[in-house]
């Protein structure tokens, strides 16, 4: 189940290393501060900053992310989207009438 947070996963900096789910997003922040060198040959996906991938295969792994479906549904629901009503750049409000004469 991808949804698990108990779910082992492989690190992309040390392979030898297996996380949880749950806490992967917190060991990639310390193995990139740990492992400057590798995380220097790796480039982060843009529809998912836990996909790390070899910079030489950063094209290939867009064509083929399972998080750009994600984002371009997203893209085109807001496309689709009927405009919201705009509102009036001047106020319409007027005073209601007033039994009151103060000159008098």
């Amino acid at each position: 189940d991808l949804l698990d947070p108990e779910r082992l996963i492989q690190c992309p900096l040390v392979k030898h290393h297996v996380i949880r789910a749950r806490r992967f997003p917190y060991h990639l922040v310390k193995c990139k501060e740990s492992n400057p060198e590798i995380a220097k040959k790796l480039a982060t996906c843009p529809f998912n900053a836990r996909h790390l991938v070899p910079q030489a295969d950063l094209s290939e792994h867009i064509m083929k992310c399972s998080d750009k479906a994600f984002v371009e549904q997203d893209v085109v629901s807001r496309c689709c989207e009927p405009p919201q009503e705009q509102l009036n750049d001047g106020s319409t409000w007027q005073a209601p009438p007033c039994a009151e004469d103060w000159e008098t």
